[in-house]
């Protein structure tokens, strides 16, 4: 990833960054150009999940950023975070993915939601790397409808009894825990979904289906299935009931995570194009001489500022306390699309050659899509605006 001139873009922000943002930037981008990028194409080749750059992540204390350092996390902000995504996803968008699943969706709720013993217990081991987590939401057939889960836990003794199917799960074929939604009181609808961590290994708990995908290759994702699926009481996250107000919260927060990786991989869409439009030449001259080439670039360039404005902003926002739904869907709902624009016109810029694997360009393309559909599609995103707007 050659240094362009849009470096310059992503350097003050003003308020929302502070010179240790900005410390942490390079840091996590030191790393992700001479130990993530390298690997990106054929992480992606081969659908090979990069878990020893993943475990290097949790050296570098990057899989904590957001945690708490008393249970083994970094102790920093939600901006820090961002920006890491960021990177990584500039990087290599499947890493990019599985980073952001593990931290905001298969740690945080543990650390926002759980008991002492809990956070204890699994915390330390996500925020390190020895662990890698998952959450489980969707299943087969509900897709955007979260409060519809056909997955039951019913509580039998000192045990919980799980039962059910889990799909579309990032992570799932390498998590060590995974956090599980399932209804412990059917006639309660969305108020009777309870969150539960379930490990690695425990009898009645297996992947049931890897996934082959347009994009994301390098980052896995699998059906989990449940069957008469024995865990402890005390796995339960919070008290019967409120999981749904847990996903709600994970989602919040997780919709800025899926915000900074399109952000990440418009960015090396961007870095791409411009390097290319220098390099290639037709009629006498490079084609970025050319007024139509220019015109891409200059849009892509614009509307990458916004996005990224509209992220740091939201970021900010939860930094300091604020709820996010308005920002957060406003920022991920922008930021995907922003990316499939700039991958789109990136294609372009290049030709023939964009189509072709010897160059990233269809990669980013591929990769940007999904960003448009994780943690709530785009439909999603607009609706929750709309609702934030008194619809």
């Amino acid at each position: 990833m050659a240094s362009t001139v849009t470096e310059k873009n992503i350097q003050p922000y003003g308020e929302f960054l502070t010179d240790e943002h900005h410390a942490i930037r390079e840091m996590v981008r030191d790393f992700a150009t001479k130990e993530i990028a390298p690997k990106a194409a054929e992480a992606d080749r081969d659908a090979k999940f990069q878990v020893e750059n993943f475990k290097k992540l949790g050296q570098l204390d990057l899989l904590g950023l957001p945690i708490g350092s008393e249970y083994g996390g970094a102790g920093a902000d939600y901006r820090s975070y961002v920006i890491a995504v960021e990177e990584i996803g500039r990087a290599c968008g499947s890493t990019g993915l599985s980073y952001a699943a593990h931290v905001s969706l298969g740690t945080n709720p543990i650390y926002k939601f759980g008991t002492e013993e809990q956070k204890k217990k699994w915390v330390p081991k996500l925020c390190s790397g020895e662990y890698i987590g998952c959450w489980a939401l969707t299943e087969p057939g509900t897709g955007s409808d979260a409060a519809a889960q056909k997955t039951t836990a019913k509580r039998e003794g000192d045990h919980w009894v799980l039962n059910g199917t889990k799909q579309f799960i990032t992570n799932a074929t390498h998590a060590d825990v995974a956090i599980i939604m399932a209804m412990t009181d059917q006639a309660a609808g969305k108020k009777g979904i309870s969150s539960f961590v379930v490990e690695k290994g425990t009898p009645g708990f297996w992947v049931s289906k890897v996934e082959k995908k347009l994009g994301m290759r390098g980052s896995p994702t699998a059906s989990l299935t449940m069957e008469d699926c024995k865990i402890p009481a005390g796995n339960i996250i919070g008290a019967p009931g409120e999981g749904y107000k847990q996903a709600l919260a994970t989602l919040e927060g997780g919709r800025l995570s899926i915000g900074a990786l399109a952000l990440g991989i418009g960015q090396a869409a961007f870095d791409a194009a411009i390097t290319y439009a220098k390099q290639r030449e037709a009629f006498g001259q490079s084609i970025g001489k050319f007024q139509m080439i220019q015109t891409f670039l200059a849009n892509m360039a614009t509307e990458l500022s916004a996005a990224r404005l509209l992220l740091y902003h939201a970021a900010w926002m939860k930094d300091h306390g604020q709820r996010v739904t308005m920002e957060g869907s406003q920022a991920k709902l922008y930021a995907s699309e922003v990316a499939s624009r700039v991958a789109n016109w990136c294609v372009q810029i290049h030709g023939g050659y964009g189509y072709i694997e010897d160059f990233p360009a269809e990669r980013f393309l591929r990769d940007a899509k999904l960003c448009e559909i994780g943690e709530g599609t785009s439909e999603i995103q607009r609706l929750l605006i709309a609702r934030q707007l008194g619809f």
